[in-house]
């Protein structure tokens, strides 16, 4: 009885009556290679019947949709669509099918083959009925165990006979299906009635349509993933009361750029929803993220890859908030903000993240604003200008950290500030008077008092000096008092000196903590103290690209 791997099952519709518009179809034996029906009928100049196909990104179309000056359909792209013959396209397979096909037992070990015969005398084998076949059908069927499955880009295009996936897969928690050929919200609601015990559901790059019709309760999914299913906040709105225990949502790559409440204000409902996944769309406007500012349970916002310029807290909105709770605060228990690859340029969006009531882990990254390249502030500022947050750019900020970078800023701040008017100061340095009071710094005032060396002596700051240039040589790290009105350009022609660096010349690095590269010093007029650099710091000296 030898074993036998189990039969793919074959796509049997050859005609073009046996597709849709609007369907979802992938290139035969290609189930990567997805796209949408848009026409069905003949071609002109060309016998049979076609099948007019607009390609996922292109994915190696020709043209837009029409053929020798008549237009058959609109394409999305230029050259994203074909004719194709019904043959060579394929509707999809069942999701049952595609579990078999994934995870049964398609290789017997040679002791469980032998389980399934006897021996005669002769020593041939003799194929005995029962001996050994419950054992290996129970390998080969019996998927009541399996928690998580993925059949990704599998061709999946309807869920077969719900009673039959239930049997199945009866203990199903995670099912994966990315890249298939689902379209419809019927077939995904009637998926989850089927899996009663399913939670987390993935349904990345299935191009869902925007029509739904019946919107039943759907109490057991916890994670609902929708990455790049052209899904729009108005098929949000419809879904979210089947989805009303849903903790995550994950939206990414939709070109989502509007969110259309039902009232045009706030998103209201989604009471569980924990986590909300905006990130790479086309988000442009503060003003729409701020019509999430009443999801009461909401402690995770990610924004990052969107276009977004400024951010601001949404105060005194109460009057206008939710009818049933007036006196709600905005972002109540928002804990993590994911803001990175934005186009936020300016210090006030910065500042107005300490407003956040609960807000805690901030990425900022691939910002200008935190991009010391393009004129941006280097991380010590932007730790000393968010007083709550304990995570910045993925990063922990320790304690140490926290205070070395609040006593640098302090510095650098006096050693720039050109006028005494503190409202002035106040609104460009929210926390500068707060934190030069918490750190006891005070103003470099000249006295009487002190004179020759004792004053040259406490206007020394200590620096430590690490040579890394690979043509430099190895050399020990150099530890230097030096003034305070050092300037860089000073300090790289000490340190051509220190270090013995003859036609070298040199690009200063400081190092920070919290830090993975350490950051460049590029202005040579500056101080030392106009960049916030104080005792302690270490300087890393590198040679010019």
């Amino acid at each position: 009885m030898p074993s036998c791997p189990p039969r793919r099952p074959v796509m049997s519709s050859t005609t073009a009556a046996a597709f849709r518009l609007g369907q979802r179809v992938h290139a035969a034996g290609d189930p990567r290679r997805l796209g949408t029906v848009r026409y069905l009928g003949p071609v002109e100049g060309h016998g049979g019947v076609w099948v007019g196909v607009d390609w996922d990104d292109g994915a190696g179309g020709r043209h837009d949709g029409s053929l020798a000056g008549r237009r058959y359909f609109v394409a999305v792209g230029e050259c994203s669509a074909t004719f194709a013959r019904p043959t060579a396209l394929s509707g999809g397979i069942s999701l049952p099918d595609a579990l078999r096909l994934r995870y049964r037992v398609q290789d017997f070990t040679k002791e469980e083959q032998d389980e399934m015969y006897v021996f005669s005398t002769s020593q041939k084998r003799v194929s005995v009925e029962f001996v050994g076949t419950d054992k290996v059908q129970e390998k080969l069927n019996n998927f009541n165990e399996l928690a998580s499955a993925s059949v990704s880009y599998m061709g999946v295009s309807s869920i077969g006979a719900p009673n039959e996936l239930n049997s199945l897969v009866p203990n199903l928690k995670l099912l994966d299906l990315t890249g298939n050929l689902f379209s419809q919200w019927q077939d995904i609601f009637s998926l989850c009635q089927a899996l009663a015990s399913l939670e987390v559901l993935n349904l990345t790059n299935n191009t869902m349509e925007n029509d739904v019709v019946e919107t039943p309760m759907l109490e057991n999914i916890r994670i609902l993933v929708l990455n790049n299913c052209g899904v729009t906040w108005e098929l949000v709105e419809k879904i979210k009361v089947s989805f009303s225990c849903i903790s995550e949502l994950h939206l990414m790559s939709n070109r989502l750029n509007m969110i259309m409440t039902l009232d045009g204000k706030f998103v209201q409902g989604f009471n569980t929803l924990r986590l909300l996944n905006l990130e790479d769309n086309h988000i442009d406007s503060w003003d729409e993220i701020v019509k999430l500012s009443y999801l009461r349970s909401l402690e995770q916002l990610h924004l990052n890859k969107n276009r977004l310029k400024h951010v601001k807290y949404p105060s005194n909105l109460s009057p206008d908030g939710p009818i049933d709770d007036a006196a709600a605060v905005p972002f109540e228990n928002l804990q993590v903000l994911l803001l990175g690859s934005n186009d936020i340029d300016d210090f006030s969006s910065v500042d107005s993240l300490n407003l956040f009531p609960s807000l805690r882990d901030v990425r900022l990254s691939d910002n200008p604003v935190a991009d010391p390249a393009k004129g941006g502030a280097p991380r010590f500022v932007l730790v000393a200008r968010l007083g709550k947050v304990g995570i910045l750019n993925g990063s922990e900020i320790s304690p140490r950290e926290r205070r070395e970078s609040e006593i640098r800023y302090v510095r650098l701040v006096m050693g720039k500030i050109e006028s005494n008017d503190q409202e002035e100061i106040r609104r460009l340095h929210p926390r500068f008077a707060e934190l030069k009071s918490f750190h006891g710094i005070e103003d470099e005032k000249p006295t009487s008092s002190i004179s020759g060396p004792q004053k040259m002596a406490s206007g020394l700051i200590s620096i430590t000096l690490k040579c890394v240039g690979p043509s430099m040589g190895e050399k020990q790290p150099l530890t230097k008092k030096l003034p305070a009105t050092t300037t860089v350009g000073k300090l790289k022609s000490l340190c051509e000196s220190f270090f013995k660096l003859k036609d070298i010349k040199v690009k200063l690095f400081v190092e920070e903590e919290g830090c993975p590269l350490p950051q460049p010093v590029e202005e040579d007029t500056a101080s030392l103290m106009e960049l916030g650099i104080g005792s302690g710091a270490t300087i890393v000296v590198d040679e010019e690209s």
